[in-house]
């Protein structure tokens, strides 16, 4: 075989390896690229998510005012009293899965309270109350922040079932008299701003991790 049918041969041989390489250096490359888009959107969610959360922070500070304000006599002993059957503001978890699971959990959880809140906060307020606005826009802005905070979730763990609420849902308190209602709006309102004060507060820690990929 003279020489220039070995080149022949050869560049025969080449020309499939050339090919083979150039493809997959392509979808090393397409790979790369969405990764780094996947990351963007995770850290863009975060931060929404993060967003959103001080937002809800700022207002249930203003709703507790608002509240008090509402309430008439002795509003400011309301928040003192111990109440039963309020969901606990601690978020649990080690890892990010179960803390994003616990700050999910917790807010479903507070939902049915702001409701109930709303409810006989309707029975005792005037219709053109600011109070009840309040109220309305909080609970609205919590679903909101329990979709979002499902999303970031889904996304982040995409192999992981979305979280439903410990136990089963959450047990509202019996028939009460005006008093009872006052103090358990306001310790519901009091509590549920601890508990956005502990998820701002493990979302910035969240958002340090996955804005710099190192979830």
């Amino acid at each position: 075989m003279n020489g220039h049918v070995k080149s022949m041969h050869f560049q025969q041989f080449m020309e499939p390896a050339t090919t083979l390489l150039s493809l997959l250096l392509v979808m090393a490359v397409d790979s790369t690229r969405t990764v780094a888009a996947s990351r963007n959107q995770q850290c863009g969610n975060s931060v929404q998510t993060l967003k959103l959360t001080r937002l809800i922070q700022k207002e249930s500070v203003d709703l507790i005012k608002t509240y008090k304000a509402s309430q008439g006599e002795m509003s400011k002993l309301f928040c003192k009293v111990s109440v039963n059957n309020v969901p606990d503001p601690d978020i649990s978890g080690l890892e990010p899965s179960e803390t994003i699971a616990s700050i999910y959990t917790h807010l479903q959880a507070f939902l049915p309270h702001l409701k109930r809140v709303y409810e006989q906060q309707t029975d005792l307020q005037p219709p053109t109350s600011p109070l009840l606005t309040e109220l309305s826009d909080v609970s609205a802005h919590n679903r909101h922040l329990a979709a979002l905070i499902s999303s970031f979730y889904q996304s982040l763990f995409p192999n992981l079932p979305v979280p439903e609420p410990a136990g089963g849902p959450t047990t509202l308190p019996p028939p009460q008299n005006v008093f009872q209602q006052k103090v358990y709006g306001c310790v519901v309102l009091k509590t549920y701003k601890e508990l956005l004060s502990n998820v701002s507060r493990e979302l910035r820690t969240l958002k340090s991790k996955v804005c710099r990929g190192r979830m």
